[in-house]
């Protein structure tokens, strides 16, 4: 999947979930994410647009299992509410897998580094 560039319409239909997907999680508050805040910092889609990869920040990082739990235990619903946003522009639904997105992590391990 992340061998070749991704194309033009890769490219579009990855930002585009991102957004949505975004949208749809911020919806549903922080209490359905055990109080955690939850962002989608980038999605990678397949050349045929048939499985997305959404990387999520959790903070605080203390329950990101938890929150990673919650969200493979609600990634039906999550992918029926995106095919209600994009049924019109997409012929199928991607499947979505959720990945945790450790660069904040790395970030505040290097500042924490860089302090001492």
């Amino acid at each position: 999947m992340d061998s070749k560039p991704a194309g033009t319409r890769q490219l579009k239909v990855a930002r585009e979930l991102q957004r949505d997907l975004a949208e749809i999680i911020r919806s549903k508050g922080m209490a359905a994410w055990d109080g955690a805040m939850v962002t989608v910092s980038e999605v990678r889609i397949s050349p045929d647009l048939s499985v997305a990869k959404a990387f999520v920040s959790i903070f605080p990082s203390g329950k990101q299992a938890a929150v990673m739990a919650l969200l493979e235990e609600n990634k039906r619903a999550l992918r029926g509410e995106l095919g209600r946003r994009i049924g019109s522009q997409l012929r199928i639904v991607p499947e979505i897998d959720f990945l945790l997105d450790t660069s904040l992590d790395y970030a505040e391990h290097i500042d924490e580094l860089l302090r001492k």
